[in-house]
């Protein structure tokens, strides 16, 4: 079972809203390589010529290599952020081996998107507090979720790690991730137009 943790600031989620983001899982999501010419879909269906959900695939990343540009052609560019393969078995990954983390200033990184998008998602580990917040071209607040307690694993926290965090909104151009004197990691990092 997936935890979820979410906090709109315009709108109270409902059970529909989240069984509407697992469906979109499935149907016209595209795996996104940081590799020039690597393409995953995960549905069969070859007609679907524009996605509407593009993950990041960081599986192509090296340890310890600074992520700014690389997914720039999939229509993001992160600021302050690293791939690691966390050694600490308190940050386990999602998915595969690597994550993003918050470097070199911990506790912060960033997102832009090249053209807008309405939802944005990753699954989270953090040794603090952490909050997901989305902005529009001017950066005026939008959305923002919230993991209101440290979700590392083998430890006593109520959430477990990995918890996926969402936000919704139209016209997001940013996101942040703030875990204030804090680590955290960031896996299956997912945004949808």
């Amino acid at each position: 079972m997936v935890k979820r943790a979410t906090l709109q600031l315009d709108k109270i989620p409902t059970f529909e809203d989240a069984k509407a983001l697992d469906n979109s899982d499935v149907q016209n999501q595209v795996i996104a390589s940081a590799l020039r010419g690597q393409l995953e879909e995960t549905v069969g269906n070859q007609q679907a010529a524009v996605p509407t959900c593009i993950c990041l695939n960081l599986e192509d990343l090296k340890c310890f290599e600074p992520v700014d540009c690389q997914y720039e052609r999939w229509g993001v560019i992160f600021r302050n952020a690293l791939a690691i393969q966390p050694s600490n078995p308190a940050f386990p990954t999602h998915s595969g081996l690597t994550a993003l983390m918050g470097s070199p200033k911990s506790g912060f990184l960033e997102a832009s998107f090249l053209y807008p998008v309405n939802c944005v998602s990753a699954y989270v580990t953090s040794s603090q507090r952490i909050v997901l917040s989305a902005y529009d071209r001017d950066l005026q607040l939008l959305a923002q979720t919230v993991l209101p307690v440290a979700n590392l694993a083998n430890s006593d926290s109520a959430l477990s790690p990995n918890t996926l965090l969402t936000v919704t909104a139209n016209n997001i151009h940013s996101v942040t991730f703030c875990a204030f004197d804090g680590q955290f990691t960031l896996d299956d990092f997912r945004f949808c137009s």
